[in-house]
């Protein structure tokens, strides 16, 4: 009777060890793929500062063009 008890437990911790591995394989899968997650937000996060700075850029452009125009209608006296 004592070597059935011994049986069952042990088939038990084998169950419980395959268990731990299944779940130690899932939560590696899981870390990797979280990995990529945040390379890739890192990815699109620089691309948008990138856009931050182009859109900048513009609006500088287009206020320095906005200025020279003004100077412009001003000396023509076009301006009302």
């Amino acid at each position: 009777m004592a070597e059935q008890v011994e049986n069952l437990v042990l088939e038990h911790v084998k169950r419980f060890q395959a268990t731990l591995d299944r779940i130690e394989r899932i939560l590696g899968e899981h870390t990797s793929r979280l990995s990529s997650l945040e390379s890739g937000q890192a990815v699109i996060v620089q691309h948008l500062a990138h856009l931050a700075a182009a859109d900048a850029a513009q609006q500088l452009a287009s206020d320095n063009l906005s200025t020279r125009l003004d100077r412009i209608e001003r000396r023509l006296e076009l301006t009302h």
